[in-house]
């Protein structure tokens, strides 16, 4: 099967660093507003995701959750978590007093890919 996210071996890095600070984390990817479009990092359990809100995937064990309009307009595509130095938008997430900014990067999954993407979790 495909996996709809894969991460950096920086990103991968860094959630474990936080793992041991915060212990078990979520990302959670809004479609806007003060956080933008940036994942967040959370503590598990931190951010209450809403109705139709969808998990693509984990990384390290750790289950990145998509805004459900956000995962309809980009549920064709593969993600990639990036992390950069510098300090993101909303500064909510916990990478941030560690200078640091989780991004996502995307590309169009093939059609053969698509014949095979690991399944989705939706909150009902």
């Amino acid at each position: 099967m495909i996996r709809r996210i894969d991460a950096t071996e920086k990103a991968i890095e860094l959630i474990k660093v936080l793992k041991e600070k915060h212990g078990d984390l979520m990302f959670y990817q809004a479609g806007g507003c003060c956080e933008g479009t940036q994942p967040q990092c959370f503590e598990k359990g931190g951010y209450y995701q809403r109705m139709g809100d969808v998990c693509i995937g984990t990384i390290e064990d750790t289950e990145f959750w998509v805004d459900k309009d956000l995962y309809e307009y980009w549920k064709h595509a593969h993600f990639t978590l990036t992390v950069i130095d510098a300090f993101g938008v909303g500064g909510f997430s916990l990478e941030t007093p560690l200078k640091k900014t989780f991004q996502i990067e995307y590309r169009i999954f093939t059609e053969e890919e698509e014949k095979d993407l690991e399944p989705v979790k939706i909150i009902d």
